[in-house]
């Protein structure tokens, strides 16, 4: 069995029509106030779909579905270089509590690239682009 990459996060990519599901963190700290796919590190012993659907229950208070990785792409956080690995999510419509955004919205890949997004996510857009198109 491969051992998988370390250290490595995972976003959750969200499909409405041509739009996607994203989410402006609260102020502070390094991602403050920066849109983002949401999703965050994946915890030892846990897989990428156990982190998935722990950080929107956490970061919104749904229960997702998650399908199939999507995307891959390499970033450094702190000096140190990541994963991040963007898997398609079922979210459902519902009321969301946001615990660690202002707000959310539905967006084109053309709005995402003129909004102050996260550079890790930013990496992901060439793929989902490609997704899109197929």
């Amino acid at each position: 069995m491969d051992t998988p990459l370390q250290p490595r996060s995972v976003a959750g990519i969200c499909i409405q029509g041509n739009a996607l599901f994203i989410a402006q963190r609260i102020p502070g700290g390094s991602m403050g106030e920066r849109w983002e796919f949401p999703g965050g590190k994946v915890e030892v012993g846990e897989t990428d779909e156990e982190a998935l659907i722990r950080e929107y229950q956490e970061e919104f208070g749904v229960a997702v579905t998650v399908g199939a990785c999507i995307a891959h792409a390499e970033f450094e956080h702190h000096r140190q270089k990541r994963h991040l690995f963007a898997y398609i999510v079922v979210i459902p419509e519902q009321e969301y509590v946001l615990t660690e955004h202002t707000q959310w919205r539905w967006a084109t890949l053309e709005e995402i690239e003129k909004l102050n997004f996260a550079d890790s996510d930013k990496k992901l857009i060439p793929s989902l682009q490609r997704y899109l198109q197929r």
